[in-house]
């Protein structure tokens, strides 16, 4: 969890950055001495934030809504909890090979190091309708569905994110079962789901610079159809979907350069993208007990940076793997 809380610290400011390579961001002027001294690190700020956005809606948003099903519960008295690990081979930058100028925006290139970054989450599904017989199984049953999102409070030597209201968010949602599986035929079934991550106020201060970032929210909603079969003890499943990421936040920032201290903001930003959302997964069934893998591809939408990220773009594809277990009654 402190490579996820690294990431946040990272993500510092949301907005859409114009022309990767062209214009400059509107919110980060250089009209007076003391905009023009920080305009290069609001910039970059703001770069970072728009190429670590969707990585990190990807790892909370996930796959299948409910991991390893594919068909609704047999109505009322019927659930299952999951517990599991959303793992995405994520892009870091290496923030600290870049140090910001105070002569205006520059457009640098940042070095990126691959790395697996892992969101724990619980759900839990809960049987409300069975649905209509038809042919000898049945249709339009349907589940509720709970979210739980974890993020811990950290607190080092240069980095402090702090909880508003705890470490934990509810999220919250609904599964219908289109054709519930038979003996015959797959189950096949569609979600809808939010999911989000804790309020945080993030504090980080890289030396003598300080970078303060409070009402940090990340919000993603899906919608997922997924068919999948029972067979014996193994299942399959594959779905697609479509996910929108919401991030907000509040922050100001300040450099310090031969003991002159130069400082921007509050600046209040809002970043909303949606992408395309396509997985599999495979599960090993013992009695009561599920373990489920599953990899996905989260894809398009169109982000834009003026700084560069190697030979990556902030609106590439994301890859991530979920691994976990399911208990069912």
């Amino acid at each position: 969890m402190k490579r996820t809380a690294g990431m946040l610290v990272v993500a510092l400011w949301a907005t859409t950055a114009q022309g990767q390579g062209g214009t400059i961001d509107p919110q980060c002027r250089a009209g007076t001495t003391q905009e023009r001294a920080t305009q290069d690190a609001c910039q970059k700020a703001l770069d970072l934030f728009t190429y670590l956005a969707p990585q990190l809606g990807a790892a909370i948003a996930g796959g299948n809504a409910v991991s390893g099903e594919h068909s609704a519960l047999s109505g009322p008295g019927r659930f299952s909890i999951g517990f599991r690990a959303n793992a995405i081979r994520s892009r870091l930058p290496r923030v600290d090979d870049v140090t910001p100028v105070i002569t205006g925006a520059r457009a640098s290139a940042y070095a990126v190091k691959d790395q697996l970054v892992p969101v724990p989450t619980v759900d839990a599904a809960v049987g409300l309708f069975r649905g209509f017989p038809v042919g000898g199984t049945y249709a339009l049953g349907i589940d509720g569905l709970v979210n739980v999102a974890y993020l811990p409070s950290l607190d080092t030597d240069e980095v402090k994110v702090t909880l508003q209201d705890g470490s934990f968010k509810l999220g919250f949602g609904a599964r219908v079962a289109l054709v519930q599986e038979s003996n015959l035929s797959p189950g096949i079934s569609v979600s809808y789901l939010q999911r989000d991550l804790p309020a945080v106020d993030v504090l980080a201060t890289p030396g003598d610079d300080r970078i303060a970032v409070n009402d940090f929210q990340v919000s993603t909603r899906a919608w997922r159809a997924v068919i999948g079969k029972n067979l014996k003890f193994v299942s399959v499943a594959a779905g697609v979907g479509q996910d929108t990421y919401e991030t907000s936040a509040r922050s100001d920032v300040s450099v310090v350069r031969a003991g002159v201290t130069y400082a921007a903001g509050p600046v209040t930003s809002i970043q909303t993208l949606k992408r395309d959302n396509a997985f599999g997964s495979v599960s090993l069934n013992l009695s009561l007990l599920s373990i489920v893998g599953e990899y996905g591809r989260s894809s398009h939408g169109r982000l834009t940076t003026y700084n560069t990220f190697g030979a990556t773009r902030a609106d590439d594809a994301v890859e991530y793997l979920s691994v976990g277990v399911r208990i069912r009654r």
